[in-house]
């Protein structure tokens, strides 16, 4: 059966500076102001014999505690039109202190798709440099972690433990270990 809301149309209920508030028949969402999307970052370094995933945690205000992620940050906030591997590979390296050599596109996601219609482009970084400490910028107060793949389950056990969040994404790095 097709919803009969498909093809209401739709009202903004308010618009901020990121997000824009919607509404079409009985469903009520969000999404990404003046056409914003973000690029979620993937990174491995594999340059030693155990293989590292990078991730970052920062204080999240709608959970209201601090959230273990892929890094990942916004295209076209500041420049529109922006191509979103050169915000990935900008981001990726504000927030972890590592720059990518090459970005592969894995495609695009919607990660809450029942209430929000923003998307992301997921990227896999390769060839990792380290130039920084990361941390981001100004007030984000991203804290860095490099986790060797082998000791991920442990680790984010452990986060879940001390009452960190995670987010959705984590999901790629976890997957057929969690059905076992």
């Amino acid at each position: 059966m097709t919803d009969p809301d498909r093809t209401a149309p739709e009202e903004v209920m308010w618009t901020g500076r990121f997000i824009t508030a919607r509404k079409r028949g009985k469903w009520e969402y969000v999404g990404r102001a003046r056409g914003i999307h973000a690029a979620v970052i993937l990174a491995i370094d594999e340059a030693d014999d155990d293989c590292h995933v990078l991730l970052v945690d920062q204080y999240r205000v709608p959970l209201g505690r601090r959230c273990i992620e892929l890094p990942a940050g916004l295209v076209g906030d500041e420049e529109e039109g922006e191509d979103a591997s050169i915000a990935a590979a900008r981001e990726l390296e504000e927030e972890t202190g590592y720059r990518p050599a090459r970005l592969q596109s894995l495609g695009q996601f919607y990660s809450s798709p029942g209430m929000v219609s923003e998307s992301f482009t997921l990227f896999r970084a390769y060839g990792l440099v380290k130039t920084g400490e990361g941390g981001g910028v100004a007030d984000e107060d991203i804290h860095v972690h490099r986790v060797p793949i082998a000791k991920l389950h442990e680790q984010i056990a452990d986060w879940r433990a001390q009452g960190y969040a995670m987010d959705v994404k984590l999901l790629l790095l976890l997957g057929a270990g969690m059905l076992a």
